[in-house]
Parts: C-alpha cells; structure tokens; sequence
C-alpha cells in the first residue's frame, strides 16, 4: 500500500540557489515513513521502548528530476517492497502535482538494541504494510570507487549535537548537507543523484577524516572515524 501525506515546503528549507536541499527532501519522507508505521499502530518510539528494537539504515539511493522551492505544495509517498533475509526494501517519492521531483530507494534492517543482532523480516511480524514493486532509480545500484583517482582529505568534520538522533550518533538525514560543505559551490548546484552507503555509526564527539575526489561527473566521499573505521561511502551525481 502506497502510504501519501501532503506539505508545504518552507523557506528554511532551501539553499544559497533556493532550492530545497537533498537533506530536506529526506527529512520530508522519513517523516512520512514514520508515520506510516505509526498508522499500523507502532511508533518509532514504541518500537524502541517497548521492544528494544530500531530501525538502521544501510543504503540509501536518491534520483533528483526538478528544482523545489519554498512554499511549493508537494505530496510525498512510500512504500515497502519485497525484501530478502534481514534487508528491508522502502520506496519514496516527492510529487509536485503531477510532477515527479525525486525518487529514492533505501535498504533497512532492524536490530535489537541490547545485543545489536539482526532481525530477519520473517521473524517479525509488527507492521503489516502490504508490499508494492520497486521502481528503476538512474542511480548506480553499486558504489564502486574509481582505482585510478585516489580520495584526498578535505578536511575534518566533528560530530556535535545538532547532528544527533536518538541513537546518539549523526542521524541519517544530516549527512547529504555535511557532504556538501565539502564541495565547491558549482558542484553542489549540479547535483542530480546521491548514493549514501552507510558503513558505520558516527557518534556523538567523534571526528571525522572527510576524504574526496571526482571522476567523469561523479564526486566520491569516504569518511573516516577516528579509530580509522570508515563510517560513510558516497557519491554525488552531478549535472
């Protein structure tokens, strides 16, 4: 079942070019995603107190088609789609009227908090959302990185509370503005695509070695913990 809600985009949404950033458009369908779980009658928060379980985010895939801007009436979508083993497969999609403004394919999987094992779909029966087919994302459905064109650190990124959900660690959402803090302004006006691979929690005061480097249109990310554990792979689709 395809679950919709309608916003208003603001002004605090948008960019130096007034657009709606890349990390505003994932605010607004994870939004939406949560509230379709808790119209099947178990919050995020319930989920976690009362089951000791959370959602965690591997990969996201995102295709961008046309410009939003401030106090645009949109409808944003999702859905679940068919998964296998401990990935869970959901599909969003950002409507301006008839309209397609982006599209984005991420992978799930839920963990339990007191001893960080997985949970198989199968084993769990909560949420009961009634699958729909996944739809084609000119995004690569791999991250492989250029062997020719090594990444270089661009600087370094501390991890303060502004960036934090529940977890304690940088949500999800915060990393496509991070990203972008690192590229020179032309490059964030072309973006079309994001792949975020994530890797491994950035937690709350770690600092992160940010490493980066462009090749045929594409500009790559890794960052790194200061433990050396790679916490996020990236690419940046550009015009």
């Amino acid at each position: 079942m395809i679950f919709k809600e309608k916003f208003t985009t603001r002004w605090h949404d948008t960019d130096a070019y007034r657009r709606v950033r890349a990390t505003q458009m994932l605010v607004y369908m994870q939004e939406v995603s949560n509230h379709h779980m808790e119209s099947c009658g178990m919050s995020l928060d319930r989920l976690r107190d009362s089951m000791g379980l959370a959602f965690i985010l591997s990969k996201i895939r995102m295709r961008m088609y046309r410009p939003l801007y401030a106090f645009e009436d949109i409808e944003v979508q999702t859905w679940t789609c068919e998964g296998r083993g401990y990935a869970i497969s959901r599909f969003y999609r950002i409507m301006r009227g008839d309209e397609i403004i982006a599209d984005a394919d991420t992978t799930w999987a839920l963990v339990s908090l007191t001893d960080r094992s997985l949970v198989r779909q199968e084993d769990f029966h909560v949420y009961d959302f009634e699958n729909e087919p996944t739809v084609a994302i000119d995004v690569p459905a791999r991250l492989r990185f250029p062997k020719d064109v090594p990444l270089e650190s661009v600087g370094q990124r501390r991890i303060v509370y502004s960036d934090l959900d529940y977890n304690m660690h940088m949500n999800n959402t915060k990393y496509p503005d991070m990203l972008c803090d690192f590229m020179p302004s032309d490059e964030v006006e072309r973006i079309r695509g994001i792949y975020l691979s994530y890797v491994h929690e950035a937690a709350f005061g770690d600092t992160l070695d940010v490493r980066s480097a462009i090749c045929d249109g594409i500009r790559y990310f890794r960052t790194v913990g200061s433990e050396g554990n790679t916490c996020l792979e990236a690419a940046i689709i550009l015009e």
